[in-house]
């Protein structure tokens, strides 16, 4: 090799040598010592177009959203003790703050949280507090009010189908909104309901949907973690479906679908980082809803006429506005008794403990 060449080469891996030691390590520092870790577990598949997969989508937008942040994830924690053991993991692997959002993880975590103070859990849906332990969810009630009205429009058969995981105090409020809802423009309309007892069977599910359907139901949603077999199925019998839980679920329903609610909590979650990065995370009880980013509506499908479109947007934007309160007395159950006096509001302190349903709905609510 002549000097000349020798001289370009070394030239060339100085300045790889110089290009590494200014911005190689500064990377790797960044990856090292990032400004927050997050442990967050999932009850199921974080691909499931449903719960899990709209939990997934919010907490990652806090990554996305704050620099050196970084996320540890856990899916298909479906029991007590693995959910212990998870949240122990990330811990050890250095996380500060931990977003458990499966309804079970609730009693783990808050145990966990008086095991390690200088850890922030946060679970979704739950009611639990304490000094680093706190709760977060969305306001469904007012978008199940909404899909009642697109429902009581839709239907010929003024029956529809709920396909409910289990009988918890927040399933029947969201049942009792809808049937509110679809009161509100169809006086003749009926909610039957038909329980599952788990947050993921498929079979169950499917069952379940097809023997709501050959009651003579030709509306069907659900309360359960995946939308996607209960509107794949009713998609297959030609049958209308609402979806809840993400917004990705209308793709299961091409022809039938009317439209859904999903959470969307990706910029209130990483509010809730950015606090616990700047130290001003505080114990809260926080519940956001459409009016304020934390639950959208999907969009319409391709058979919803614009009457329907045009009287769901109003009341939505009645809604958002506080000109409607969907659980404002009087309201009765289904047995004809006052459970919300004339003028008396059920409010959101009180919807995880109901157990009881509104006339119209045809089920057991225990």
């Amino acid at each position: 090799m002549n000097r000349k060449r020798f001289n370009v080469i070394a030239a060339i891996v100085l300045s790889t040598a110089l290009l590494l030691t200014a911005s190689g390590p500064a990377e790797v520092r960044a990856e090292e010592n990032p400004i927050l870790i997050i442990g967050a577990l999932y009850g199921g598949p974080i691909t499931d177009a449903g719960y899990n997969q709209a939990m997934h989508v919010g907490v990652t937008a806090i990554k996305t959203n704050i620099k050196g942040v970084k996320i540890i994830e856990a899916e298909n924690v479906a029991d007590e003790a693995g959910a212990t053991l998870t949240m122990e993991n990330m811990i050890k692997q250095g996380a500060k703050m931990i977003i458990a959002t499966a309804f079970n993880h609730q009693y783990p975590a808050f145990k966990l949280s008086k095991k390690y103070p200088n850890v922030i859990f946060e679970h979704a849906g739950g009611w639990e507090m304490g000094p680093n332990f706190a709760n977060f969810f969305g306001k469904p009630p007012d978008g199940w009010y909404l899909m009642g009205i697109a429902a009581g429009m839709m239907t010929n058969s003024n029956k529809f189908g709920f396909v409910a995981a289990f009988p918890l105090g927040w399933t029947l409020t969201f049942i009792n909104a809808f049937e509110l809802g679809a009161k509100s423009v169809n006086p003749k309309a009926q909610t039957i309901v038909a329980y599952t007892f788990s947050w993921g069977n498929r079979a169950k599910e499917a069952d379940t949907t097809n023997s709501l359907i050959n009651q003579g139901v030709d509306v069907i949603t659900m309360h359960v973690d995946s939308p996607s077999t209960v509107i794949s199925t009713a998609e297959s019998r030609g049958v209308y479906s609402i979806g809840f839980q993400s917004l990705a679920a209308q793709k299961f329903a091409p022809d039938y679908w009317i439209t859904g609610t999903g959470f969307t909590l990706g910029n209130k979650l990483t509010w809730v980082a950015s606090t616990v990065i700047d130290g001003t995370w505080k114990p809260i009880f926080k519940r956001w809803g459409m009016a304020d980013g934390g639950m959208a509506m999907a969009p319409f499908g391709p058979k919803v006429p614009q009457k329907v479109k045009d009287a769901v947007n109003k009341v939505k934007a009645d809604l958002d506005a506080g000109n409607i309160v969907v659980f404002k007395g009087p309201i009765k159950d289904q047995n004809g008794k006052v459970k919300v006096a004339k003028g008396a509001v059920l409010t959101e302190n009180v919807m995880g403990s109901v157990n009881w349903f509104v006339e119209g709905v045809i089920g057991k609510p225990k």
